[in-house]
């Protein structure tokens, strides 16, 4: 008979999950620190390795066959996936970085997008900090929908409405990658069930306690449409427009939900739901 891990986790499994989500939020807190025009995308992952390895976590993504990096740094028009490395940053790009930590068996995984300081009167930086900010926006409301529904397909919903009202106010295209996706988290980073970013005739499985998931939009300024470069890595749109891409981690337990790659839990961004996340007793 084949063995099939559960989506659905204990409570102290769920505490297991705590570390290694601070963990993350540590190594994404000191990139976006480092973060200025002249930096290398290398030092960027630099950065988030050595938070990681000095908390005696490891870098889940080097986990991954084939790819040796902490973090995927993805700039402008590149979404996700992006390899560190020599690139310099401008002031005005908008970079995403996406890192992950195992700590005891247990991993956490986030993403953030900064605007590169120091290009103000550059016209894209308007557009790209507000690319940044729907991305961001369709996140918490995915996060809030997750305190509340039945199902994880209710998820997609709530950030696909989102950036649906973001474009219709903006008079602007927000495109929502379809073939990247978020999913479960636990022994594994990336584990089930799919998280989708889009509203799904299948709504999946049912959200009950015990459930970890990775929250994770990835918009566009224009198409959704990408391509892999020759990196075999790196997701770029076809038609140029810029990328952006937020993540958390978020636990379901008895109490309600916990956002553990966030230091506050949450708090401060669920707010304006309505929604306090409850900390894992």
């Amino acid at each position: 008979m084949a063995f099939r891990r559960s989506l659905y986790k204990s409570p102290a499994q769920l505490r297991a999950m705590v570390e290694p989500g601070r963990i993350t939020a540590l190594a994404l807190d000191a990139v976006r620190d480092l973060i200025a025009p002249g930096v290398t995308t290398g030092e960027l992952d630099a950065a988030a390795s050595a938070v990681i390895v000095a908390h005696g976590a490891e870098s889940n993504f080097q986990l991954v066959r084939g790819y040796r990096h902490t973090t995927c740094v993805s700039v402008n028009d590149q979404v996700v996936h992006g390899i560190p490395g020599l690139r310099v940053l401008e002031a005005g790009d908008i970079v995403s970085i996406d890192a992950g930590a195992q700590f005891q068996g247990w991993n956490g995984d986030s993403a953030i997008t900064v605007v590169v300081p120091g290009a103000d009167e550059v016209p894209a930086v308007a557009r790209r900090e507000r690319l940044s900010e729907v991305t961001r926006g369709s996140l918490w409301a995915g996060v809030a929908a997750l305190a509340s529904a039945s199902r994880v397909g209710e998820i997609g919903d709530a950030v696909q409405g989102y950036i649906e009202r973001a474009a219709a106010a903006d008079g602007a295209e927000y495109g929502i990658l379809r073939d990247y996706v978020g999913h479960g988290i636990g022994r594994k980073m990336h584990e089930g069930p799919t998280v989708f970013n889009y509203r799904v005739a299948d709504l999946g499985a049912e959200v009950k306690p015990g459930l970890c998931l990775a929250i994770e939009p990835m918009v566009t300024s224009g198409s959704d449409e990408t391509f892999v470069e020759d990196d075999d890595w790196t997701v770029t749109t076809v038609d140029g427009s810029d990328g952006a891409h937020w993540e958390h981690s978020i636990a379901v337990h008895e109490n309600g939900i916990w956002v553990l790659t966030a230091h506050d839990g949450g708090a401060a961004d669920l707010a304006p739901y309505g929604v306090t996340p409850v900390p894992l007793a």
